[in-house]
Formats: structure tokens, C-alpha cells, sequence
């Protein structure tokens, strides 16, 4: 039985999402999750591709029914929430009508609960100049940047002032710069009205810049496999991204991901350099080493990528991974992709200790 209180934004207790239940191409999309967001929090659910983000989210907002478990949004169940409009939701695309105006996209959902037309307007208005949109008001979407859009429909979600915000990939299409502004647009939009907030992201570093707790899902079926906190505080701007505190949690929240990932079966190779004091490893995913290197570097494939060195000890295969992973970043490993050790054992020499070749497998 659920223990959701009106205190909770969102409480979700062992929910399933099965497709095609008992048919041939049955596929389970969500398993036993279990996840609270509180009051004014806000929660990113981050995971490969397929791993339920989008689905999870789908039933909080009532788009898709959960198989079993329970669901509550605000303390009623995701159909009342959405009836009562409980909720504003944002997509990766804005969705906007290109036959209405700005302002007029922005009243929908006004006009869809009946709101005479002044005090459509006057709401419209207000919420355009909070996204700092005002002078836009009369335009048409396809008059507006990509970034522009998305802040009229991070608008038009907040048009009948609802506790909770959802948001699936909403800066995915955007261009980086774009994207680092309308972040702090978000965080800002997010001081000013207090709501709570779920959001969907690939991005890492965008899910630490803006969350309170970042929510680590595994490949389907989607299961909730750690939750991060992240401790920044709630004044956050483009000197956070420099912080110390910002890299510990992108390192703890991608060791999270990664520790999913490494149990993959994968492998890689490594060459003994003529000098027989070094070695460099091929790198896909693994879960352990054949032999350890002593002192790390890595280096990005192709031409231009200098090797970046990381001092201390590397006690295990893991450790070499994260390490990996930490300078490298959130893209996909390349087959060109290298780390490179130093054998600083005494007598280290080609066949022993940390200078031998390894193999990286799951």
C-alpha cells in the first residue's frame, strides 16, 4: 500500500511497465521502481537509451498506464493529477501551433479550462516576461530561435500554475552554448516559483548543473540502480560548472552509470612498448584486468588528443575505468581510444608485474 503524502510531489511504489503483456514481443520497460521526489525538489533521471527514463515519466503524467505498483502525483493518482492539471510538461521539441501567436500558444491551456480572454492574456503576458520573452509576444514560433521556442513552452507549462513540472530531453536538440543559457534560465525559472521538478536528460553534467539528486537507471528492464545526491546549493551559476564540487558529482554520478555498463561483456587488448616500462590498452568496457598498471594516462583518439596524466595508484580494472571515464567524458568510446601505463615497479621489465599485456573482459 502507497505512503504518499500530499508532501511528496511525486511517489512512486513498485511500479512495472509491461508492453504486450503476455504475447510473443512482451517487453518489460520498467521494473519494481521505487522513487519519492519531494516538495520543490528537483530529480534527474539519467540511463542509456531504452532504459525507461521516458517511460517512467510517461506514467506520472498519465500518458501511459503503470502495469502494477502505484503511482502518486501530488498525493492523487496520475489520472486525477492530470485532471486537475497538477503538472505542465515540456518536451524535446517545443510543440508549438505555428498558426498562433507567441502569447496565444502560451494561453492554451488557459483557454482549454475556460479562462475569459483578458485574464488569458494578462497570465500569457506575466509568464512571457518571466521567460524574458515579452517583446515577442506578437510573433509567430517560426520566427524564433530554437532556444527562444523552448522557453515559450517551458512557458505555456507553467500557464495554469501547476506544482510539478516534467520535462523530457527539453534542451537535447539545442546547441551547447544555447543549452548552458537555457539551463540557467531553468534554474532561475525554478528559484521564482518553487516547483517541483523531474527531468529527463543523456547529458550528465546537465543533470548535476541542475539537480538536487540525480536517479541512475539500468538498460531495460529499467530499474532504478542508484540515486546521488548533489551538493551544490541552491545558487548555481557558471562558476559552479568550474567547481570542485561539480566534477566530484559528474564523476560520481558517470561511476554510477558506468558501474551498470561495466558488466557488459566486452574486451580490449593491450601492446608492450619497446621500452618494456610502459603499456597501452585498447579500452572498451570490462570488468576486470589481466595485468595493472602502477601509474595512468589516457589519451582521446584521433589526431590532436594529447595524453592527459593521472597520478597514483590504479588498484583494480574499475578504478582504471573511472579514471578513463573522468577525463574523457560522456561520449562513446572509440576503438582508437587509449589509456596508456608506466611501470614504476623496480625491475619492471616486458612479461612482468604491470608492464604485460592485459585483457579487459566482462
Amino acid at each position: 500500500m502507497s505512503t504518499a503524502t500530499t508532501e511528496h510531489a511525486v511517489h512512486a511504489d513498485g511500479i512495472w511497465k509491461i508492453f504486450n503483456e503476455g504475447q510473443s514481443n512482451e517487453v518489460t520497460a520498467l521494473q519494481d521502481v521505487h522513487l519519492t521526489v519531494e516538495s520543490g525538489e528537483f530529480i534527474s533521471l539519467i540511463g542509456p537509451s531504452g532504459c525507461g527514463k521516458s517511460t517512467l515519466l510517461r506514467v506520472i503524467a498519465d500518458l501511459t498506464d503503470a502495469t502494477r505498483g502505484d503511482m502518486r502525483v501530488a498525493g492523487h493518482t496520475p489520472h486525477e493529477a492530470r485532471e486537475q492539471q497538477l503538472y505542465g510538461m515540456a518536451f524535446q521539441q517545443a510543440a508549438l501551433f505555428d498558426w498562433r501567436t507567441v502569447r496565444r500558444n502560451v494561453e492554451l491551456p488557459l483557454e482549454l479550462q475556460g479562462w475569459d480572454k483578458a485574464k488569458r492574456k494578462a497570465r500569457a503576458l506575466e509568464l512571457l516576461d518571466m521567460v524574458q520573452l515579452a517583446d515577442f509576444a506578437e510573433h509567430r514560433p517560426w520566427e524564433l530561435s530554437g532556444g527562444m521556442q523552448q522557453r515559450v513552452a517551458i512557458a505555456r507549462s507553467l500557464a495554469v500554475d501547476p506544482t510539478i513540472l516534467l520535462m523530457d530531453e527539453p534542451f537535447g536538440a539545442l546547441d551547447e552554448m544555447t543549452r548552458e543559457r537555457m539551463q540557467n534560465e531553468l534554474l532561475r525559472i525554478r528559484k521564482e516559483t518553487g516547483k517541483s521538478i523531474v527531468f529527463v536528460t543523456h547529458s550528465i553534467p546537465e543533470a548535476v548543473y541542475l539537480s538536487d539528486r540525480v536517479v541512475v537507471m539500468s538498460p531495460r528492464p529499467g530499474r532504478i540502480t542508484d540515486i546521488v545526491d548533489v551538493p551544490l546549493g541552491d545558487d548555481r551559476d557558471e562558476d559552479t560548472r568550474e567547481a570542485d564540487a561539480f566534477f566530484d558529482a559528474v564523476t560520481a554520478v558517470r561511476e554510477a552509470v558506468w558501474e551498470v555498463r561495466m558488466r557488459a561483456p566486452r574486451w580490449a587488448k593491450s601492446d608492450v612498448h619497446p621500452d618494456g616500462r610502459s603499456a597501452e590498452v585498447h579500452l572498451a568496457t570490462g570488468a576486470h584486468c589481466g595485468a595493472l598498471p602502477e601509474r595512468l594516462a589516457t589519451s582521446r583518439g584521433g589526431p590532436g588528443y594529447s595524453a592527459l596524466p593521472a597520478a597514483g595508484p590504479v588498484p583494480d580494472c574499475r578504478e582504471l575505468l573511472r579514471r578513463y571515464r573522468a577525463d574523457v567524458g560522456d561520449r562513446p568510446l572509440h576503438r582508437n581510444d587509449s589509456v596508456s601505463w608506466t611501470c614504476v615497479r623496480n625491475n619492471c621489465r616486458p612479461g612482468h608485474g604491470a608492464s604485460r599485456p592485459a585483457l579487459l573482459r566482462g
